[in-house]
């Protein structure tokens, strides 16, 4: 017989879309956006997010210039294929030319300035060196292989936005306009714990129910990968007053404590209660699959110094790093001053079929085939990690449909939800 004095269970909570939790979230990181900058060299500033724009000082080129080695002249002064011209300069790059005679041509090599007065470059190839001349094997067009100034980028223009996350090319484009050092947000400091008693390192012997903690090792890649300094603290017990003294003590010095495990409603589930007794829970619950336990709340500071924000990611291994990607690596990039949507999806067809429905939206592991289609992971367990080493992304696929080979799906590349 039932307790009559025993609590009514709780209602269960309708599940949160994620479009929906993704504007909460990125909200919540906004209020909470880095303030704190730092300059750095720009040869050491990979991966960092820009705080201040880098408007360019001067025009790139500097200066009309040759996008092959040839023969600068006047278009006009070639009517007809075979022409020859005298030779009166030879231009190599770094190396400012004088005014072309009317009637010449300059020899000139990749990058130098093409000099006034000539409006075309002739490829080598196309042109037959004489002793002090060149023959024309074709009628050029005027401005043909010539560089303009400015037309990469003029003067007074915005290069690199704020909010720019610092790719290897966009260091080059920064280097470009002469800038030794950029100024970048500090790093989000993020504390990083798993709970669960079954939970062993690598190195160690596995004990009888135990598992190796992959989230660790995942989670920490991820985090490196978007720009973070991180406290790896290991794993907690699996009892409430460990959870909530971890908590407590990594909210002092962090900007956001993010777990695996513990996130589910079971009774050794100790996430949620300590989040509560230690701040608040946000948001609890998406509806994604996969990666439906997901908490998302704030823990308070000693004295007061405000919260830290709390995402408790589900403990299975591929559940963690898809739930990472969808909601903890928008929220990071919303700290550091970059958008926090999601990447355009790319339309691609699906070479497979998939005729069951589920009734949340999926995430679905999948990879290029030679011919372009995606190709599907035949196993889509929220416990089979292979699966996101051999995926090259995600296929987002809406609730209650089902695909058929020839289909269009929209894809998310591993590379645009890390970057």
């Amino acid at each position: 017989m039932a307790d009559p004095t025993a609590p009514a269970p709780r209602a269960p909570q309708p599940l949160l879309p994620l479009d929906e939790a993704l504007a909460r979230l990125t909200a919540l990181a906004a209020e909470r956006r880095l303030t704190e900058t730092e300059v750095l060299p720009t040869y050491a500033a990979l991966g960092r997010v820009l705080a201040q724009a880098l408007v360019s000082p001067l025009d790139v080129p500097p200066a009309d210039n040759t996008a092959m080695d040839g023969y600068a002249l006047r278009a006009a002064d070639v009517a007809a294929v075979g022409t020859v011209l005298p030779v009166s300069q030879r231009i190599p790059a770094g190396v400012v030319g004088q005014p072309l005679a009317v009637g010449t041509a300059a020899r000139i090599f990749t990058g130098a300035q093409v000099p006034p007065g000539a409006d075309a470059v002739v490829m080598q190839e196309q042109c037959e060196a004489l002793p002090g001349a060149v023959r024309v094997n074709t009628v050029p067009q005027a401005g043909q292989w010539v560089r303009r100034r400015g037309e990469d980028v003029t003067t007074g223009a915005v290069a690199l936005a704020a909010g720019t996350r610092l790719t290897p090319q966009a260091l080059g484009l920064a280097a470009t306009l002469g800038a030794a050092r950029v100024t970048v947000v500090r790093r989000p400091r993020v504390a990083l714990f798993s709970t669960g008693d079954e939970l062993v390192m690598p190195g160690e012997p596995l004990k009888p129910g135990g598992i190796y903690n992959s989230n660790r090792y995942t989670l920490l890649g991820l985090l490196h990968t978007l720009g973070c300094e991180v406290s790896d603290l290991g794993i907690v017990p699996d009892n409430l007053a460990a959870t909530r003294a971890a908590l407590k003590s990594a909210a002092d010095e962090h900007d956001l404590i993010l777990t695996s495990g513990g996130v589910s409603v079971g009774e050794e589930d100790h996430l949620r209660p300590a989040a509560q007794a230690e701040g608040r829970i946000e948001l609890w619950q998406l509806s994604c699959k996969p990666g439906k336990p997901l908490a998302v709340g704030a823990i308070t500071r000693s004295g007061a110094a405000g919260e830290a924000l709390l995402m408790g990611l589900p403990g299975n291994p591929v559940s963690s790093f898809v739930t990472f990607l969808l909601t903890v690596a928008p929220v990071l990039r919303v700290l550091q001053g970059a958008s926090g949507a999601l990447p355009v999806a790319v339309p691609l067809v699906a070479a497979f079929d998939l005729p069951r429905t589920d009734k949340r939206r999926e995430f679905l592991r999948a990879r290029l085939t030679p011919e372009g289609r995606l190709s599907l992971f035949p196993n889509q367990s929220s416990g089979v990690l292979t699966s996101a080493v051999w995926a090259d992304g995600l296929i987002d696929h809406p609730a209650g449909a089902t695909i058929a080979a020839g289909d269009v799906v929209r894809f998310l590349p591993f590379h645009a939800l890390m970057a």
